[in-house]
């Protein structure tokens, strides 16, 4: 969460809210909470199921990478239409149906019997998640006054976001090792269901605000980077000769290209295109998306690493990720004092220097490795880096946002980081493919170490995707000399974390 849209959302509380006593304020935080986490949980607790989901629905390894990539791909490209939904429908209205639609998706994906069946519902899930995610904060500052009741709410909010997809590696891990991959689903049905029976009772609704759907342009957007994210994963089986990967090309071209004419002309667009008009904004657009991109690639590739060529269990996967995730939080709470007082564009680079010195570690793996010299090392150095970066990288994407443009901007943050991460993962599963083939000999030896050359190549490939997210903030993204206005937002972050 970032320390401008929490200063810009903490300061409106939406009319016609009533306050409600403190114990069913305390009930409401809950549930919008819970909801939250199991969302966010979503994004990360089927990683360490693939092996088994594969196993089970007879995925290849291309088309593994669509169990991720169906739930972020729609979760990115609807994210802004149900923000606007919430304004215009009542946001209590909007978010009890994304926690119905993402409740009956999971579902659906538990009791799937195939992968096209898994696919659908995990796309279901993550139109449901787009849905309810943009009504939650305000639903929380709808249901606590300004001041120190608000901030601990926002604060436990920050540490469900922070933490819950750290979580979800863990929790996926003791899920499958103790029941089976599918429950990895079937556990957000019951808190769904709580969700959805509690909330008519303890949350209020907002008043409706005038304004219209902007659909053709979240559809051509979301079904333009579909197209573009399935033509990389085609190739990867097929090549890029293959009649159906030019084809998803030509498609991706069509609709993008569809979806900037429809922004250009709409009366309000569901993504102003003004917001790129700033040189340096678009660079940390850019840089989140780069730097993203090759995060998924690394949970999913050093994943089944660990599983695979490893020999862990899920459990023992899981716990592998303890040390990163740990790192990760520790150091994202010092990253508000670390603003007081450096550059955010200081923070920025130093902060990719670990994460690309880990990727590029990585890219050094064999059948030989273990975990203590080939896979610790580097998730200690993402960890520290990526507990640094991401904060001044969200402050750069809404410095000189005007006021009318705040939560597009805000949600556009979140926009990059779900396509990025789908069409990173998309280009990384494609180079793994290539170099895997271009190692693959006979025997089960061979395969091996042709899956980890594999996986090898694509690690460097994700560093060098942070090579480039470095180069753009460094020419594109602010001045090196600290803004007077990055202080206060430094501060008020700092006080936020300290309240977690």
């Amino acid at each position: 969460m970032s320390t401008t849209s929490i200063s810009q959302i903490t300061t409106r509380t939406p009319p016609g809210v009533p306050r409600t006593r403190e114990r069913e304020r305390s009930v409401a935080l809950a549930l919008v909470l819970g909801a939250q986490l199991m969302i966010i949980l979503d994004m990360t607790v089927v990683n360490i199921a693939l092996p088994s989901i594969a196993r089970g629905l007879h995925f290849s390894a291309p088309s593994l990478s669509w169990v991720l990539n169906a739930y972020t791909l729609p979760f990115g490209g609807l994210l802004l239409l149900g923000g606007r939904a919430g304004d215009i429908l009542g946001r209590r209205r909007v978010f009890m149906a994304g926690v119905a639609l993402f409740t009956l998706a999971s579902l659906a994906g538990g009791l799937a019997t195939s992968s096209g069946l898994l696919l659908a519902a995990r796309a279901l899930q993550g139109a449901g998640g787009a849905i309810a995610t943009p009504a939650v904060l305000a639903l929380i500052t709808g249901s606590f006054p300004e001041g120190r009741e608000r901030t601990r709410a926002l604060g436990l909010y920050t540490a469900v976001a922070m933490g819950g997809a750290s979580l979800g590696l863990v929790l996926g891990g003791v899920i499958v090792e103790w029941v089976s991959w599918r429950w990895v689903l079937f556990i957000n049905v019951p808190i769904g269901a709580l969700v959805l029976l509690l909330a008519p009772r303890f949350l209020s609704e907002t008043a409706r605000q005038p304004g219209r759907f902007d659909v053709t342009g979240a559809l051509t957007s979301t079904a333009g980077m579909a197209s573009l994210v399935y033509a990389f994963i085609r190739a990867a089986s097929d090549g890029w000769s293959d009649r159906l990967t030019l084809g998803a090309v030509i498609a991706a071209v069509v609709l993008l290209g569809s979806f900037l004419v429809t922004e250009s002309r709409a009366r309000q667009p569901i993504t102003p295109l003004r917001l790129f008009a700033s040189a340096g904004r678009s660079g940390s657009y850019l840089a989140r998306l780069l730097l993203v991109a090759g995060m998924f690639g690394m949970f999913f590739f050093l994943t089944l690493f660990v599983q695979d060529i490893l020999g862990f269990s899920p459990l023992a996967a899981g716990i592998a990720f303890v040390p990163m995730t740990a790192v990760l939080f520790t150091v994202s709470r010092s990253a508000p004092r670390l603003l007081a007082r450096f550059s955010p564009k200081l923070l920025m680079v130093g902060g990719l220097v670990p994460v690309i010195t880990a990727l590029a570690w990585l890219s050094q793996i064999s059948t030989s490795s273990s975990y203590v010299s080939g896979v610790l090392g580097p998730m200690v150095l993402l960890g520290a880096g990526m507990g640094v970066v991401f904060v001044p990288l969200t402050m750069a994407s809404l410095a000189g946002v005007e006021g009318r443009d705040a939560g597009a901007a805000a949600s556009m943050v979140n926009v990059m980081q779900q396509v990025g991460g789908s069409l990173g993962l998309a280009i990384l599963v494609t180079v793994f493919s290539s170099a895997g083939k271009h190692a693959a000999g006979a025997g089960t030896a061979a395969v091996r170490q042709a899956t980890v050359h594999g996986m090898a190549t694509a690690f460097g490939t994700a560093a060098i995707f942070d090579v480039i997210a470095a180069l753009v903030i460094l020419t594109l993204v602010g001045s090196w000399r600290r803004p007077q206005a990055a202080q206060p937002a430094a501060i008020a972050e700092a006080e936020l974390v300290e309240e977690v």
